[in-house]
């Protein structure tokens, strides 16, 4: 899946720079965990950091069909698969 974060970014005026400082890590790890394969963890820092819904971070695909959902221990819900269209 792809990530949003730097689109919500642009769309927030919102340098990466501001948001690694308000998830206190630098911008060189920020950098590393958008490029890489960020935690469920950093996630879930950077959703609330933007003030978004989780699932705001990542690229709807229609493709994937209906999401399915479950709570994590925070209360966040998080997409652990897909139901197909038919």
């Amino acid at each position: 899946m792809k990530l949003r974060i730097k689109e919500i970014c642009d769309e927030k005026g919102i340098m990466q720079r501001e948001l690694a400082e308000m998830i206190n890590i630098t911008e060189v790890g920020l950098s590393k965990s958008l490029n890489g394969n960020p935690t469920l963890h950093r996630l879930i820092e950077i959703a609330d950091a933007l003030k978004v819904p989780f699932l705001e971070l990542f690229e709807k695909n229609p493709n994937h069909g209906e999401p399915i959902y479950k709570k994590d221990s925070n209360g966040n819900e998080i997409v652990i698969g897909y139901l197909k269209n038919k």
